[in-house]
């Protein structure tokens, strides 16, 4: 009788261990199953994602061939220049060494590339960094650039705010010599929004992680004052 309670607890046990074994399986699948789900479920999000984010964009008259910023002045030294039209630091800069640029343009020495990028939508209700910057193309469609840009940070809105409206946008294109009505439906139509979101991602994807940011032939001018930016230019002229 023993022998055969042994033989039984014996078998028993083997059918507790198969058992045991076949619930460790079954588990294993079912965690695998889950991380395929989730691996499935992120790539048809990224795929949702990236077929939201189009390419495709229409740039101002006088942007660079890359579309990436408006190009003045036709000097053998670049000068990168890229600014939020609501950021502080970047009115401070404009007053300070606009003026520097714009003589080192009207001197032949330089051509330059402005970047109105977008970065500071967080501190505006009405993303005003990508309202203002689309406006600076049609700005720029008009022939007008820079007066709109120095118009914009004359009048330049606190962070934290609404911003300047539309209506402002267009009444100061049209003080500094901008059609009212194409500049105006321009403006509201949103024609270079996606421009703007165009160059704000290339601005990103060149590790421009702040504005002002400032740059001569590729090499970043760390104190952008106008003797460090005359230097530059200068250094890389000869």
């Amino acid at each position: 009788m023993s022998s055969r309670k042994g033989r039984k607890d014996a078998a028993r046990v083997v059918r507790e261990q198969l058992a045991r074994e076949r619930r460790r399986k079954r588990s294993l699948w079912i965690s695998l199953g889950a991380v395929v789900v989730l691996v499935i479920a992120g790539l048809i999000g990224w795929s949702v994602w990236s077929s939201q984010q189009s390419d495709e964009f229409t740039a101002p008259p006088g942007a660079n061939d890359t579309g990436t910023g408006i190009v003045v002045g036709s000097g053998p030294v670049t000068i990168d220049v890229y600014e939020d039209y609501l950021c502080p630091a970047c009115k401070q800069f404009e007053q300070t060494s606009g003026a520097t640029i714009e003589q080192l343009v009207a001197d032949g020495k330089v051509r330059v590339v402005y970047h109105p990028v977008a970065f500071l939508n967080r501190y505006s209700s009405t993303d005003y960094s990508t309202r203002s910057s689309a406006a600076s193309g049609c700005a720029a469609e008009g022939g007008r650039f820079t007066e709109f840009g120095k118009a914009l940070f004359e009048r330049q809105p606190p962070e934290g705010g609404a911003g300047l409206s539309d209506d402002e946008l267009i009444d100061i294109g049209a003080e500094v010599g901008l059609d009212r009505d194409a500049f105006g439906s321009c403006v509201r139509d949103g024609k270079y929004r996606s421009w703007t979101e165009h160059v704000t991602n290339e601005a990103s994807q060149a590790n421009i992680t702040g504005t002002p940011s400032i740059l001569v032939d590729g090499e970043p001018v760390r104190e952008w004052t106008p003797e460090n930016i005359t230097a530059a230019v200068e250094a890389a002229g000869r």
